[in-house]
């Protein structure tokens, strides 16, 4: 199974299904980070950033690929859409995590709506929540059960953000863990939406079914 995942800027993919890719990693996955600009409006220099995420990344066993924008000036345009279908192309993911569209930061937005139109034609395209979020209301829920500490573990690689401003609130996500499980029925979750997700009752090797195999389930 190959995923990617984008995020807008650094921290992003881990804060939004950083215990799923884990999950995913564990099974056998292969998992692809597109990160889109520098982080350099948050804590930290750009130097710094980009070295916490390689880290995060390897720490992951995902690829990381950037984006080559800068912080605070992505738009849904042509380079953008076309940025985010070059990493499809490369990659061929059964399965795209993005922001949700929904969101009070404007690159989070971008990222959102240019990952729906780069990934028109793929068959499952999930939606993440962040911090900054707004209105979520999650349909499907991905089983995280012991993996929340790992996953603190994973953001702690972005020390300029848990220290500098707590942008990062550990506390907070393994709260919010315990609160996605209890809504998706298990004891720890990461929740999303979704643009579409293809519903396979048989055949081999679908993406629902690689889906399923990730402790993804749709709220019932």
């Amino acid at each position: 199974m190959r995923i990617l995942a984008i995020g807008a800027h650094p921290d992003d993919i881990e804060l939004g299904c950083g215990a799923t890719l884990l999950r995913a990693r564990q099974l056998g996955a292969s998992v692809t980070m597109l990160v889109l600009t520098d982080g350099r409006l948050g804590p930290g220099d750009p130097d710094l950033r980009a070295r916490e995420q390689r880290q995060a990344a390897e720490y992951l066993g995902a690829e990381l690929i950037g984006g080559g924008f800068r912080d605070g000036e992505l738009d849904h345009g042509p380079a953008l859409v076309n940025r985010i279908e070059e990493a499809l192309a490369a990659v061929r993911p059964d399965l795209v995590f993005t922001h949700a569209p929904a969101d009070s930061h404007q690159d989070h937005r971008a990222t959102a709506s240019a990952s729906i139109a780069a990934a028109r034609t793929l068959t499952t395209v999930l939606h993440y929540e962040s911090p900054s979020t707004l209105d979520f209301q999650p349909v499907v829920f991905g089983d995280v059960t012991g993996l929340v500490p790992e996953k603190l573990r994973l953001l702690r690689h972005h020390l300029s953000q848990v220290i500098g401003g707590r942008r990062i609130d550990l506390e907070a996500l393994a709260a919010q863990a315990r609160f996605r499980g209890f809504q998706g029925r298990v004891t720890e979750a990461e929740a999303f939406t979704t643009t579409r997700t293809l519903l396979s009752l048989s055949g081999p090797g679908r993406p629902l079914e690689m889906s399923d195999a990730l402790g993804l389930a749709a709220e019932n």
